[in-house]
């Protein structure tokens, strides 16, 4: 594989560099931070989504007939490494700028496109998932949330959880049950389900870390327009792969190991500045093996994300491949967190908001969402299972 960029990606880089260092305020990731507050952080990274449209920079991989830029394979590679190495917000629409909208370009009408993209692409309309069921998570194909056509709509009844940002949301992707007879993997169709339909409930569910990103979704006599289904009748399945592929791709980790090594180089400086008598934390020998490993894991990642990238350029598409991915960083970061907990020792029960806490906090919150990891996305155990069945071709 060439590791060396082409004069066009390198002004590529060069453009949304320059761009970036004007549109984020003043010592942004040092001296200003995104809001505590958790709904005014939500609207801060709705308005830079906005902010990233303004300025040309959103949706760049999307064709260029629905507003995108229609950038290259590497380019998409090095936008995601520039955002996350200039601690730019994640954004509040990633399911519809990255999911929802994989899916619509696929496998969605021309009407579906032309309603749905543009607004997408504004920050406009905000999207949330609705997969995941209460006995149906890591199982999806189980989902039991059923929708029975009636005329030229479907009524929905049933309940998701687990629905990232739906307290926002205007839109939601959703899976259901559309024949009660077929087996599990058949008789699912996928909707496109307005949240402000009447019959829609939302219950928030309060996290280990004490934000309400997640919420409980019911669904009672919900009624969806027949043009919302995309894909053909009880094809919902083989339509939701396009969805999920997309959310394990190596553009989503790439961007993540840089996240990862900023919370690791912050981590190294603490290290060597946290003492224990006269020694300093990284003088433990067992904890400089860790942090050396954690050091090693992210490099393969980043590696990893390459070769991924590699494959796309030589025309293969994404695959169950993806799951080696997710799998991979899911547990990498995982350990990071948990070394980061040990390197800080006693402090490590300081977290936000305690004058002393360590870098202000962030390894404890840190450490809380990674235990998601292994779970959202498909969780390690399914991971594991398309990996042995779809990759290895080991027998069911």
């Amino acid at each position: 594989m060439d590791f060396s960029y082409t004069p066009a990606e390198t002004r590529f880089r060069e453009e949304l560099r320059a761009w970036l260092r004007d549109a984020l305020p003043p010592g942004w990731g040092k001296t200003v931070f995104e809001p505590e507050d958790e709904d005014a952080r939500a609207m801060g990274r709705l308005e830079w989504e906005r902010k990233l449209h303004a300025g040309g920079w959103s949706g760049i991989n999307w064709p260029k007939k629905y507003g995108g830029r229609g950038a290259t394979l590497v380019e998409q590679g090095i936008y995601a490494e520039e955002l996350a190495r200039a601690r730019a917000p994640e954004g509040l629409n990633i399911i519809g700028r990255n999911l929802v909208s994989a899916t619509l370009i696929r496998h969605g009408t021309e009407s579906q496109r032309e309603r749905f993209l543009s607004k997408i692409l504004s920050g406009e309309e905000v999207w949330c998932q609705g997969f995941s069921e209460p006995n149906a998570g890591s199982d999806l194909a189980s989902i039991r949330c059923f929708a029975q056509l009636d005329g030229d709509h479907f009524v929905v009844n049933g309940q998701k959880v687990w629905t990232s940002f739906a307290q926002y949301a205007n839109w939601c992707i959703l899976l259901a049950r559309t024949n009660l007879e077929a087996p599990k993997h058949k008789g699912i169709s996928l909707l496109l389900v307005d949240m402000r339909t009447p019959g829609i409930t939302l219950r928030p569910l309060k996290q280990i870390s004490g934000e309400c990103e997640f919420n409980e979704t019911f669904l009672d006599d919900v009624r969806v327009p027949r043009e919302n289904l995309v894909g053909e009748i009880n094809e919902g399945w083989k339509i939701a792969m396009t969805t999920l592929a997309a959310e394990r791709g190596a553009e989503d980790a790439l961007g993540r190991q840089i996240r990862f090594k900023q919370e690791l180089d912050t981590l190294l400086l603490a290290a060597t500045s946290l003492r224990t008598g006269e020694s300093a934390a990284i003088d433990d020998s067992a904890l400089r093996q860790k942090l050396a490993k954690a050091v090693v894991e992210i490099e393969i990642m980043r590696l990893n994300c390459l070769r991924s990238f590699s494959r796309w350029i030589r025309g293969i598409q994404l695959g169950p491949e993806e799951s080696m991915m997710k799998l991979y960083w899911s547990h990498a970061a995982q350990d990071l967190f948990e070394t980061a907990l040990e390197v800080l020792g006693p402090k490590a029960a300081l977290a936000a908001g305690d004058a002393s806490a360590v870098a202000g906090g962030r390894f404890q919150l840190s450490f809380l969402h990674s235990k998601a990891f292994s779970i959202y996305s498909g969780s390690s155990e399914i991971q594991r299972t398309i990996i042995g069945e779809r990759v290895l071709g080991l027998p069911k």
